[in-house]
């Protein structure tokens, strides 16, 4: 009998080291389950992130891009109508305001030209007339250089052409005549 209840309790201690290794291995399997939804879950969080930072860029670009749109939407009509503004201009200047018969209509083209250039305001647009201010690459074109001792070098001493801006945006550059030592 002694050698069944060694028997019996080597079975038994057999026994009670499977259960442990049985259980001990889904607690490990957990840990290393555990350790791989921890990670995936991270990488979830990261790419939920990453994609509400896309669009919040997205949208951004978009109101942007509506922002400009308005903004510039007059420019080809703006385009259109500088032509008439310095017709209106070369009007005035070559009518004879001396002559009495040419009076009114010089007055009628200046308060035409006047209404005119004011609608252009009115939806910023604004009139670049250079003279006598140094001359910037950004907002005038030089057609000639002259030499003139009486002014700064590189200042602006004859404007061919008005330019026009909409909305802090070049539609036509000044064409002008710059000063050189």
């Amino acid at each position: 009998m002694p050698q069944e209840t060694d028997k019996e309790s080597e079975s038994t201690t057999e026994l009670e080291k499977t259960t442990n290794n049985e259980s001990e291995s889904p607690k490990k399997q957990d840990q290393v389950g555990s350790e791989e939804t921890s990670r995936e879950l991270m990488d979830a969080k990261d790419k939920v992130l990453r994609i509400q930072a896309e669009m919040q860029n997205v949208r951004r670009r978009a109101q942007r891009d509506v922002e400009n749109a308005h903004k510039f939407a007059l420019d080809k009509f703006v385009s259109a109508l500088i032509p008439v503004v310095d017709n209106l201009d070369r009007a005035i200047d070559t009518i004879d305001e001396v002559d009495e018969a040419q009076r009114p209509v010089a007055d009628g083209l200046k308060l035409t030209l006047k209404s005119f250039l004011d609608v252009l305001t009115q939806f910023n647009v604004e009139q670049i007339d250079p003279s006598g201010i140094p001359f910037d690459a950004e907002l005038h074109q030089a057609v000639s250089t002259v030499e003139n001792s009486e002014v700064e070098p590189n200042t602006v001493i004859d404007v061919y052409q008005k330019g026009y801006v909409l909305n802090g945006r070049l539609v036509r550059p000044a064409m002008v005549t710059v000063a050189k030592v």
